[in-house]
């Protein structure tokens, strides 16, 4: 569900492309998984969606593109963009003392793409990780601004408070869900830095460069698919894509399985 924050970025940047969503809901949720587990799950959407005919694929996952983009970039013929780098440089841009909070899931956090980041744009600047195992549950549960979101996440920002931290990563899809509880919690004085709006320029970008953009006077179609319930799908995913969802169609794990085969 997370993907949709990025995508809704992407119609608006992009509102003359077509897009094709995959939200793989029967194997959420994928941040407490194993890396290699992850990268298998990427593979298998990455092999699906360019066998649909996509000309480019957004990782709109932390924690896929985290576990996967680098192997993933090399195996495909389309090219694969993620959120991840976008971040990091909004981040290292951002900061005024080098001193750069994320918040992300367990499987982020333990690959460690963040830090080899921002180290290679920075060196001199400092990332201070924290898993957050209870907030994707959370924000999608029924009551998302809950106290019990709140209580999570003072939990979670109090050791990047006590860091002294400038700047933020919300290092999930989901949490720009719950920016205003975050915001409240860290306060005006640290900037949160997320990926959708950096990632959507950076898709942008890509297809003008390799110039494989569609006429900017069309107007583009989004189509949707699950792995999960299609009526789940839709209630819920209209709340993180804040647009409406007129259809959304089940693919199987065997037709994943199969795509990568």
């Amino acid at each position: 569900m997370g993907g949709l924050t990025v995508l809704h970025e992407c119609l608006v940047t992009l509102p003359h492309e077509d897009f094709t969503y995959l939200g793989d809901a029967a194997r959420l949720p994928y941040g407490p998984r194993p890396l290699d587990e992850i990268r298998r799950f990427a593979g298998e959407i990455a092999g699906y969606l360019e066998q649909d005919g996509v000309k480019l694929i957004v990782a709109a996952c932390n924690s896929a593109t985290a576990a996967a983009l680098p192997e993933l970039q090399e195996r495909l013929e389309v090219p694969i963009v993620g959120v991840i780098t976008p971040e990091a440089h909004a981040a290292v841009q951002t900061t005024r003392n080098r001193r750069i909070g994320l918040l992300a899931t367990e499987a982020t956090v333990q690959a460690g793409r963040y830090e080899e980041l921002v180290r290679t744009l920075d060196a001199g600047a400092r990332v201070f990780p924290v898993a957050c195992p209870r907030l994707v549950p959370l924000i999608e549960s029924e009551e998302p601004f809950g106290a019990e979101t709140a209580a999570a996440v003072r939990q979670y920002a109090q050791p990047l408070k006590e860091a002294g931290v400038d700047t933020v990563i919300l290092g999930c899809t989901h949490y720009p869900l719950i920016r205003p509880i975050l915001q409240r919690v860290f306060g005006r004085g640290v900037r949160l830095v997320f990926s959708a709006e950096e990632t959507a320029r950076e898709v942008a970008e890509t297809l003008d460069r390799k110039g494989i953009e569609n006429d900017s006077a069309r107007e583009g179609v989004a189509r949707f698919l699950t792995t999960g319930d299609p009526a789940l799908f839709k209630a819920l995913g209209e709340r993180f894509l804040q647009l409406p969802i007129s259809e959304v169609d089940r693919v199987s794990l065997a037709e994943l399985e199969a795509a990568a085969a």
